[in-house]
């Protein structure tokens, strides 16, 4: 139960704000896919870590609405990714002043407090084996604390992943 609660904190705390955009051939007919695989060369630009990560997540949900993984699937999943670390802009001021009947001193300065933050941008495409089109994607926007446990990556990714998801197939 400390695990759940710790589990579902972290996921609040390291992924609000997450932006996920959609592009989608309008001529598809989405219910012909019931099978998927993943690309055997996927070159994400993340970790070993974060490729096997995203494949786990993205096997669990897509199964759990009745997809089939198969080594001759309807479409296959791409994806990678794009990261920026950025600083925090979260400060704490601090400032000394002084004064008197002729003129004055002043000097502030900024603590920068919460640490820096990943900015990244997740893509994952779906391609039609026998047409060999893309015909779904997705581009996620998302923000992490740069220092996370491997705990609070798999949760982040959950939620990621979950969210993207929640796009296909598309409502017309």
């Amino acid at each position: 139960m400390k695990n759940l609660s710790f589990l579902l904190i972290s996921v609040l705390i390291i992924s609000c704000g997450t932006i996920v955009n959609y592009d989608y051939d309008q001529e598809t007919d989405f219910s012909q896919y019931k099978s998927y695989n993943f690309f055997h060369d996927i070159d994400s630009g993340l970790s070993e870590f974060d490729n096997k990560r995203i494949i786990y997540v993205t096997d669990s949900l897509l199964q759990s609405r009745g997809f089939v993984k198969s080594e001759n699937p309807n479409f296959l999943i791409n994806f990678f990714a794009k990261e920026f670390i950025s600083e925090s802009n979260s400060s704490i001021g601090i400032g000394v002043g002084g004064g008197g009947s002729s003129g004055s001193i002043g000097v502030s300065g900024g603590i920068p407090i919460g640490g820096r933050k990943i900015n990244q941008l997740l893509t994952i495409d779906f391609i039609d084996t026998s047409k060999d089109i893309l015909f779904w994607q997705a581009v996620s926007d998302a923000e992490f604390k740069e220092k996370t446990t491997p705990t609070q990556k798999e949760a982040y990714y959950i939620k990621l992943i979950g969210k993207i998801l929640k796009g296909y197939p598309p409502k017309k």
